[in-house]
């Protein structure tokens, strides 16, 4: 019990941090929609990506809290950070690296300051949205090992109960057949002492006829 309280006091502060993370994770995949949409609507094949992006981290946002209040879809949630994170980052290079070109290929019929201001906003929520996705998937990944060692600390001390509970039922067992074995032979005993004073009667009236 006490290894199995240890591994709780830091799993429920990185449950906490991790609520935080996933909850800033939603509000910035959520602004990062703005961006793209004031660009055009509707939007360039390009601008379906970004979106596509936003709406891969809003739902990976929404599978973190559906995993931490179940400790189920792991693994889904892991594939989505992995994958949402990927494409965060090859939008980040796209827009940082070649801005002309994503902006001729956004189409925004927008004012080019206007539109350079909106793809650097774009941009700017997509990398704290990289950081803050490989902060869930390392403190997602740190919680399922406690969880994991939790489980396997609760698993060692039902069995060691158990080994207890038939110890202690095997020694009542065993108690018990001694018990019952005293019993017959105290029976015996008395059976046998009857026996014998009703035997020795008959022989002493027999020598006295």
């Amino acid at each position: 019990m006490g290894s199995s309280s240890k591994l709780r006091t830091p799993c429920s502060f990185l449950n906490l941090l991790l609520s935080c993370l996933n909850f800033i994770l939603f509000i910035l995949s959520s602004a990062s929609l703005a961006p793209t949409i004031l660009l055009r609507m509707p939007p360039t094949s390009l601008g379906w990506a970004f979106l596509m992006v936003s709406c891969i981290s809003l739902f990976s946002s929404f599978i973190g809290f559906y995993s931490q209040l179940t400790h189920f879809c792991f693994v889904t949630h892991i594939s989505l950070l992995l994958s949402s994170s990927i494409a965060q980052l090859l939008g980040i290079l796209a827009l940082f690296t070649r801005e002309n070109s994503s902006l001729s290929l956004l189409k925004s019929p927008r004012g080019i300051k206007e539109s350079k201001l909106l793809v650097r906003l774009e941009c700017g929520v997509l990398m704290a949205m990289f950081v803050m996705q490989v902060g869930v998937l390392i403190l997602t990944c740190t919680i399922h090992s406690c969880w994991v060692r939790e489980y396997e600390g609760l698993e060692a001390e039902r069995e060691a109960a158990a080994r207890k509970r038939s110890r202690r039922i095997a020694r009542v067992q065993e108690e018990s057949m001694e018990n019952a074995a005293k019993v017959a032979e105290m029976k015996a005993k008395e059976f046998d002492e009857k026996m014998k004073n009703k035997y020795g009667q008959w022989v002493k009236t027999d020598f006295e006829g």
